[in-house]
């Protein structure tokens, strides 16, 4: 099939700031390897066509970016928000115009759905959605986005989410079905190491400095925790970047000072983040605001437990599998006794559960699933 990926998120030279994008490049891929025809429209900081590694990524310039910064709330957005909504519309028109593929697949459900939306009745071309946790819990609040998201779902031919929660949320807003296809990017770990079977254990978190992602928590449980348990701890390294900055700066220099062992670095790319999940021995996900994160199926291909807030789907998985440590609750104390718990635990005990979890991951089933299903609808 000729396929278009209408998608806000597309990692370009630095693939580490871009956390969902680095996914849907490997699911392009994957596409292709299946002998797919496929272009990725995306915005850029300026207007570029190129061929990365069979994928034809054509990029619109936007004033500014990542585009999860900008707020639909805040009036000095709107002119940025305007100019962006306009390009995309522009570009992904022009694309059907003239190549004309067989189907769009838009990532995410807003603003990328609603071009697609408009594309495909201009053009008569088929179009799916493929949804986010920040579609459906963020934008999907605001009321008047919300009915636009609802237009959005309920035309689409086919409806995906990354979550199981999130699944039962689409198909509430639409009145349509919607089913779960996990995202997950592709993780080659070249050479594993085995994680230490007794303290001190090494701990990691990578992603968004944002109050989603609850850096902010897993900050303050660090500072919860006494001498014994920082006896257990060999080192915490915290990787990433975003609006929460300067407060990360802030309370990681108060833990130094305090002569705990803790390392900072910015965004890194998906070999150093390989890097980082081979080096680690349990995973940190804080996150407030979830439904299934990459970087959870990250630790099950690197074969790493993970100590997580009980947030969308994370409850689900751990409790079936067993392949970590849940906080009782979205609290920095109760993510504290989570980590008290995990640094007492060999992380051995996770093994098996890793590997049932890790099952469900797998970047090329999920792209051959789509595949197959939309095919009886493009023909």
């Amino acid at each position: 099939m000729k396929l278009l990926i209408v998608t806000t998120s597309y990692p370009d030279e630095s693939d580490g700031a871009a956390a969902a994008g680095v996914f849907v490049r490997d699911f392009a891929l994957a596409l292709v390897g299946q002998g797919h025809q496929v272009t990725v429209i995306t915005p850029g900081s300026a207007s570029r066509t190129a061929n990365e590694a069979g994928v034809s990524v054509r990029r619109f310039a936007v004033p500014r970016l990542p585009l999860s910064l900008l707020k639909p709330q805040d009036p000095r957005d709107w002119t940025a928000i305007a100019h962006t909504l306009r390009q995309g519309q522009h570009s992904v028109n022009h694309l059907c115009a003239t190549d004309r593929p067989d189907y769009i697949f838009a990532l995410w459900a807003l603003p990328s759905g609603a071009w697609a939306r408009q594309a495909s009745l201009r053009y008569g071309i088929p179009y799916g959605t493929w949804a986010l946790g920040s579609d459906i819990w963020s934008l999907g609040k605001i009321p008047l986005i919300r009915q636009w998201l609802g237009h959005v779902l309920r035309n689409a031919a086919h409806r995906y989410a990354d979550g199981l929660q999130l699944a039962q949320d689409v198909t509430r807003i639409s009145g349509s079905t919607c089913d779960f296809l996990p995202s997950a990017r592709r993780l080659v770990v070249t050479n594993p190491r085995l994680f230490s079977h007794t303290p001190p254990y090494r701990l990691a978190f990578l992603g968004r400095w944002h109050s989603n992602k609850g850096i902010d928590l897993l900050l303050e449980a660090l500072g919860q925790l006494d001498e014994a348990d920082w006896q257990r701890i060999e080192q915490v390294r915290i990787f990433g970047g975003g609006p929460l900055e300067a407060l990360v700066h802030q309370r990681c220099a108060t833990l130094i000072e305090h002569g705990h062992p803790i390392e900072i670095g910015g965004f890194i790319d998906q070999s150093a983040a390989t890097d980082l999940l081979n080096w680690t021995d349990f995973v940190l996900i804080p996150s407030r605001i979830e439904s299934i994160p990459v970087i959870f199926s990250d630790a099950m291909q690197a074969g790493r437990p993970v100590i997580a807030m009980p947030t969308g789907d994370l409850p689900a998985l751990l409790n079936e599998h067993g392949c970590g440590e849940l906080a009782e609750d979205i609290s920095a104390s109760a993510f504290a006794s989570a980590l008290r718990k995990a640094l007492n635990t060999a992380p051995t005990v996770y093994t098996q559960g890793i590997q049932t979890a890790c099952v469900h991951f797998d970047i090329a089933e999920s792209a051959q699933r789509f595949a197959q299903r939309i095919q009886g609808r493009t023909a």
